[in-house]
């Protein structure tokens, strides 16, 4: 299978899994599958480049070695700093709560419709 494939696919997956989760009211997951799914089109972008995608889960990081960063609005940086939390703090229990008690149900869906809005970008670049 195409590489760029089995990352979009899981990206649209994922962003999929998202919609779920909210309408099942796990807004906290919810953002964090929206994390993932961000995540894994910019790894597709990595892989459309020639490169191999580092194991890391840093979407700023990843933007800048996909070459995407600098074409960004402030909206989609804006983004990616809120999602990258979700990521990382959202697997420990310490933050779980701190991170959850920062999203809405509204606030959720802006992040899936955005996160798609994102998808759909990185889509039109590979």
């Amino acid at each position: 299978m195409d590489k760029v494939k089995y990352w979009v696919d899981l990206a649209e997956e994922d962003i999929s899994v998202s919609e779920v989760l909210l309408r099942s009211g796990k807004i906290l997951y919810s953002g964090f599958m929206c994390h993932l799914a961000v995540e894994k089109i910019l790894k597709a972008k990595i892989e459309s480049n020639g490169e191999i995608p580092p194991k890391t889960h840093n979407l700023i990081r990843l933007a800048e070695l996909a070459d995407v960063l600098d074409l960004m609005t402030d909206d989609q940086s804006e983004l990616l700093d809120t999602l990258n939390p979700l990521q990382i703090e959202a697997r420990y229990p310490a933050y779980k709560q701190q991170v959850e008690s920062t999203l809405s149900t509204e606030q959720c869906e802006k992040l899936i419709q955005r996160s798609k809005e994102m998808i759909l970008w990185i889509k039109t670049l590979l």
